[in-house]
């Protein structure tokens, strides 16, 4: 199809791995997980074609494993499938998104207040912590893939904490819809690190048992997803 943007490597490549060294998460997930991880910061845009063989080799893998990634990618309605040319990575419009992300304070709002409420235990509350401190040291290295990774990672394990494995599901798949792409312009600004220090901010809220500063503290997080970030 004219106009149609050909098949081309993975932009900072070197901030996606390559995945020929073993690691416990099979090759299909690492491939799904770091292309999520693209799609989400920016790097890889919406309109791109992607292609299996290119991406195996970018990857330094087989790719059978890719095209079984780029299969899950297509179930969650990150790509569609382009006879005999690849993946097309797909938009979604304002409404759509502002939508994901109203959902998503319908969920993880009211679960996070449980959370404060109720506390964690010193140990989960300790690598909660360091999941924070670790994302404002990813956001002051403009790490974006990695402080996407932690980001997610600290969310969906409070939200684990609140005992909803259901939500738990549906927030995961909702974070992995997200286009942020005023991230990188936000790093590049210095500001992205203000919107890490609240993962501090969420945490202390737990720490302190304090409902009400959660309430604030992850109204406005959320509000970053609506606003500057996307």
């Amino acid at each position: 199809m004219r106009g149609m943007p050909s098949h081309p490597s993975l932009p900072d490549s070197h901030r996606l791995p390559r995945l020929d060294e073993p690691r416990d998460m099979p090759l299909r997930e690492q491939v799904a997980e770091h292309l999520r991880h693209a799609f989400i910061v920016g790097d890889i845009a919406p309109g791109v074609v992607l292609s299996a063989p290119t991406l195996a080799e970018e990857f330094g893998i087989s790719a059978t494993p890719v095209r079984e990634a780029m299969l899950d990618l297509a179930t969650e309605g990150h790509v569609r499938a382009l006879r005999y040319k690849g993946y097309r990575v797909l938009e979604f419009s304002p409404e759509t998104r502002a939508q994901h992300v109203e959902l998503r304070g319908f969920i993880e709002i009211p679960l996070m207040l449980r959370v404060a409420a109720h506390g964690m235990p010193d140990e989960q509350l300790a690598a909660a912590r360091r999941l924070a401190a670790d994302s404002l040291q990813a956001a002051v290295d403009g790490d974006l893939i990695e402080f996407i990774r932690l980001d997610t990672s600290l969310h969906l394990g409070l939200l684990k904490a609140a005992g909803n494995d259901v939500a738990v599901r549906h927030v995961r798949s909702l974070r992995s819809l997200a286009r942020l792409t005023g991230l990188r312009a936000l790093a590049e600004q210095g500001e992205l690190e203000k919107t890490a220090r609240e993962h501090l901010d969420i945490v202390d809220a737990i720490a302190d048992r304090d409902p009400g500063r959660m309430n604030t503290v992850m109204a406005a997080h959320l509000g970053h997803v609506t606003g500057v970030w996307a």
